[in-house]
């Protein structure tokens, strides 16, 4: 029987992904089996099919826009540093994650910033930076279904945007979504808890 270390070796640039994301090697190693097992076709990369078939994101409101976020910039294919990068923001903030951080490194994938940042992009379907009235309503009804009416919707839709509208151009920036949710336990609210 071989160490853990050894079967994490087979894991293409384990310690550069490592260092960037965060995961120890144990949590890489079983990242890796479970996209292994995701890529039936062994083809060495993922689809959105493969993803499509995680029974979570198929029942989630959200998870096409979840999945989108696996493939930036039209991409059709996702490789494994790639699929522990986009889950590396679901990793809970750990204590000394922030403490001793050299401020020459870029910001931890986990960090409040960057969970705020994949919560906003779930948002900004066009991706020009803003959450427009429009965006807030397609996602609402997402969320909702049909169990609020539309004019519910429309008055929700209307209320968030003005409220975090603070430069008063009918959509929300980044900043002023970050701002909106600078009281909420983002760190807690996006994680998930990765076995060590």
């Amino acid at each position: 029987m071989g160490s853990r270390s050894s079967h994490a070796a087979r894991i293409p640039d384990v310690d550069s992904i490592q260092r960037e994301t965060g995961f120890s090697q144990a949590s890489l190693l079983r990242l890796y089996h479970r996209f292994r097992a995701l890529d039936r076709n062994d083809k060495g990369y993922l689809s959105r099919v493969d993803l499509q078939q995680i029974g979570a994101l198929a029942v989630n409101p959200l998870g096409d826009r979840i999945i989108d976020s696996f493939f930036p910039d039209g991409s059709l294919q996702l490789d494994f540093p790639g699929f522990v990068r986009v889950l590396a923001r679901f990793r809970p903030v750990d204590d000394g994650d922030h403490g001793n951080r050299d401020p020459k490194e870029p910001e931890p994938l986990n960090s409040r910033m960057n969970k705020l940042r994949f919560a906003f992009q779930l948002y900004d379907l066009d991706r020009d930076g803003k959450i427009s009235r429009h965006e807030m309503l397609q996602v609402l009804r997402l969320m909702v279904g049909v169990q609020v009416t539309e004019e519910q919707l429309e008055s929700i839709a209307d209320r968030t945007v003005q409220e975090a509208d603070e430069d008063g151009d009918g959509a929300v920036s980044f900043l002023e979504f970050a701002k909106s949710l600078e009281k909420m336990n983002i760190e807690q609210k996006m994680s998930i808890r990765f076995l060590k």
